[in-house]
């Protein structure tokens, strides 16, 4: 594979997913020059590499277009966002860190003449709505929860995206739209739902989730890069999987409440200190986005090597 004269910058590369493709890229004749990982936390020794050098850097820094000067960045992968926020975080912190700090990003990328963005957007960006189409096309609108922070947050970067593409085409974005991303060392909230006693469901919905397989993502990621892609893809293996068939995997109770007393009982849970769901959250369970992976497969050519099915029984192998 000839080596391209690429310096690739990395957000978010102490994250799980950054880790996970800079293992990619140590295990891998990589084709460019040297990958920059930037995170505010520190990187693990195993990624002490000839072709990796980190920088601690915060996507909000001032100094971060003239970072990118200096290390004459040619390719951006941007994974930083705040997705499982810590008991201390609040909103105007993860506000500050999802959406100013990518506007940050984007204003680097311009100002250095990055020829391409890779993005790490979410399924969560079309929002949990009733009327969601029952398999989400890239084409359906970004409608982002206000009540949700992240959900809301990944509308208003794809917002941002949609601008710099009218106003800078000479910057190529790749914008991904993954599911519930699930692998081997993944621990978050969507994990959590599965380690109760109980499965809760809510009474006249399926609840469904489409997964996809973290190395799938990752992969998705490099082929990108390396073939210079762009456009918006959802990110997930096929069909999708109810809370009633996780529950009936897990050999779990599963309890169907009606929408009135599942809220109470997520504000006293949340009260209790026994789940980070509060009452705010109920349709985060009762209106799933269902992704759609049709251009995956057929535009970008690439086939999840699971069903969402089979995804999360392999998560549940590793998590033994």
């Amino acid at each position: 594979m000839e080596t391209k004269n690429w310096n690739v910058w990395i957000t978010g590369a102490s994250g799980f997913i950054g880790s996970t493709l800079l293992r990619k890229i140590i295990n891998e004749k990589v084709p460019f020059q040297k990958v920059y990982a930037t995170d505010v936390r520190s990187l693990a020794p195993e990624f002490q590499h000839p072709k990796i050098e980190f920088i601690k850097c915060d996507v909000r820094d001032e100094s971060l277009s003239t970072l990118m000067k200096k290390y004459d960045i040619t390719h951006v992968i941007h994974l930083a966002s705040i997705v499982t926020p810590s008991k201390k975080s609040n909103r105007e912190f993860e506000f500050s860190v999802d959406v100013l700090g990518t506007r940050n990003i984007l204003k680097s990328c311009i100002d250095n003449k990055v020829s391409q963005i890779i993005t790490t957007s979410s399924g969560a960006a079309y929002g949990y709505y009733a009327d969601l189409p029952p398999w989400i096309k890239e084409s359906d609108p970004i409608r982002g929860n206000q009540e949700f922070p992240y959900s809301y947050h990944k509308r208003l970067v794809e917002e941002d995206l949609k601008t710099y593409r009218e106003n800078y085409p000479e910057l190529k974005q790749l914008i991904l739209r993954p599911g519930t991303i699930l692998g081997k060392r993944v621990n978050n909230q969507i994990t959590d739902l599965f380690k109760k006693p109980v499965v809760l469901g809510i009474k006249g919905s399926d609840s469904p989730f489409v997964f996809i397989w973290d190395e799938d993502v990752v992969e998705i990621i490099f082929q990108g890069l390396i073939k210079s892609k762009e456009g918006i893809f959802n990110l997930a293996g096929d069909g999708a999987v109810s809370l009633k068939e996780i529950a009936r995997i897990l050999k779990r109770p599963y309890i169907p409440l009606p929408p009135k007393i599942l809220e109470v009982a997520l504000k006293y849970l949340k009260k209790w200190g026994l789940t980070q769901y509060g009452p705010e959250q109920l349709n985060f369970l009762r209106y799933r986005p269902v992704l759609d992976n049709k251009n995956l497969k057929h535009q970008f050519h690439f086939s999840p090597r699971y069903t969402s099915k089979e995804c999360f029984l392999h998560y549940l192998e590793g998590a033994k």
